[in-house]
């Protein structure tokens, strides 16, 4: 066996070997952000349950106070320093458990932006191996495309669209849709042909010029 042969071998282990720490990485940090997705869901399920609590606490303690009055007494009211007391407490600790509520749900949202962030990059990369990409195209005004249905685009083969942004929406790609100004294609496919279809978003020289 040659010490070419050996050479190429010894790169193709090392490659695999790299590949396979890469993946067992990110699947350990996939793993990771979940679990403390879900530690933070529970955390957030017992900062409902004590707020809850604390309401209950609050109509206890004001029914107690009522139970207290002597019977058959003229009093309307419940003695203003006692229900003050109980208001101010119950509401400050409230708010206090409001507040690390939002806290924990600003690391959630975080720890989902993250995943999703990884997730992204880890697919461009994929297709940056097999020269692909995925791209997402502004509608703007003066593009050849607007008033264009989607049929009328003439994709090449390689490009597939995955979806239509339109506001806080998501279009399905039917064939019928008619494209206008400010949609945004999100397509996938062979970079050189998507370099050709972006080409084809430009706005026209003379919307430009005028």
């Amino acid at each position: 066996m040659s010490l070419e042969l050996l050479g190429r071998i010894q790169q193709e282990l090392s490659i695999t070997s790299s590949a396979i720490y890469e993946t067992v990485l990110a699947i350990a940090e996939r793993v990771n952000r979940k679990v403390q997705v879900l530690r933070l869901h529970s955390q957030a399920s017992n900062l409902l349950s004590q707020i809850e609590q604390v309401h209950g606490e609050l109509g206890y303690q004001i029914a107690t106070l009522c139970a207290r009055r002597p019977p058959f007494s003229h009093e309307s009211t419940l003695p203003s320093d006692q229900l003050d007391r109980l208001l101010s407490h119950a509401g400050e600790r409230i708010q206090q458990l409001k507040r690390t509520l939002l806290g924990v749900d600003s690391r959630i949202r975080e720890l989902k932006q993250e995943t999703i962030h990884h997730e992204l990059l880890t697919l461009q990369r994929d297709l940056s191996l097999r020269t692909a990409a995925i791209e997402r195209f502004p509608v703007v005004q003066g593009s050849p495309v607007v008033g264009k249905t989607l049929a009328e685009m003439a994709l090449p083969l390689s490009i597939r669209l995955v979806t239509v942004l339109r506001g806080p929406f998501l279009v399905p790609p039917d064939d019928a849709l008619i494209l206008r100004v400010n949609d945004i294609l999100v397509i996938i496919g062979l970079q050189e042909d998507l370099a050709k279809v972006a080409s084809s978003f430009a706005p026209a020289r003379h919307a430009q010029s005028s």
